[in-house]
C-alpha cells in the first residue's frame, strides 16, 4: 500500500514540475491569464470588431509617452477600452519583466544568488496577478459590478470599479476585500462610470 502512495505521489509531482516549466516557458502566457473569464460569442463579436478602435486608440497615445494616466483616459473612447489598454499594459510589462527574469534563471553565467532573487521575484509577479484576478472575481460576483481593474504597485493597490456611484459602505467592503487578500497596504478605490 505504501509503495502505490508513493509511487502515485512520484507521479503527481512529476506532472505538476512538467506542467510548472510548461507554463513558464510557453510564448503565449497572455492566453493563460483570462482562464477564469467567461465570454459569451456576443462578446468576442464586439471585442473583434473593437479591435479596430483600440488599435488606433493605443497609437494616438503611443507619442504620449512622458503622459499621465489621467491624460490617457481623456484618449480613450470608452471604459470598456480604457480598462482593456490598461490591463494590456500591464500584462505586456509584466510579461517581459517575466522574461527578463526567467533569462536570468535559464543563465549558466547567473550566481545561484541571482537565480535565487530572479526566481523570487518572478514568484512574487505570479502571486500579485493571481490576487488581483481573485479580488476582481470576487468583487464582479459579490457586488455585481459590470467591471473591477485591481493594480498593484509598489505597496498600494488601486481598485477602478465601473458603477455609476459608490458609497462609502461599498468602498470600505472593497477595501476589507482587499486587505483580505493583499495584506495591509494601502488602497485606493476610484470608480468610473458606465455610459450604458
Amino acid at each position: 500500500m505504501l509503495k502505490k502512495q508513493t509511487v502515485w505521489l512520484l507521479t503527481l509531482l512529476s506532472l505538476t514540475i512538467v506542467l510548472s516549466v510548461f507554463y513558464m516557458n510557453s510564448p503565449d502566457s497572455d492566453d493563460f491569464s483570462f482562464v477564469f473569464q467567461e465570454k459569451s460569442k456576443e462578446d468576442t463579436e464586439k471585442t473583434a470588431g473593437d479591435l479596430s478602435d483600440l488599435n488606433q486608440n493605443l497609437t494616438s497615445t503611443s507619442d504620449l509617452e512622458g503622459t499621465d494616466l489621467e491624460d490617457m483616459v481623456s484618449s480613450v473612447s470608452t471604459e470598456d477600452d480604457l480598462f482593456t489598454l490598461i490591463r494590456m499594459e500591464l500584462a505586456q510589462s509584466r510579461s517581459s519583466q517575466m522574461e527578463k527574469l526567467e533569462s536570468v534563471v535559464a543563465s549558466g553565467t547567473a550566481s545561484v544568488d541571482e537565480k535565487n532573487t530572479a526566481f523570487e521575484e518572478l514568484t512574487r509577479i505570479n502571486q500579485l496577478s493571481t490576487k488581483e484576478l481573485i479580488v476582481e472575481e470576487s468583487l464582479k460576483a459579490e457586488y455585481g459590478y459590470p467591471d473591477v481593474l485591481v493594480r498593484s504597485m509598489e505597496d498600494t493597490v488601486i481598485v477602478t470599479v465601473k458603477t455609476d456611484q459608490l458609497s462609502d459602505k461599498e468602498a470600505n467592503e472593497i477595501m476589507r476585500t482587499v486587505y483580505d487578500e493583499f495584506g495591509a497596504l494601502q488602497v485606493e478605490v476610484k470608480f468610473q462610470p458606465s455610459n450604458s
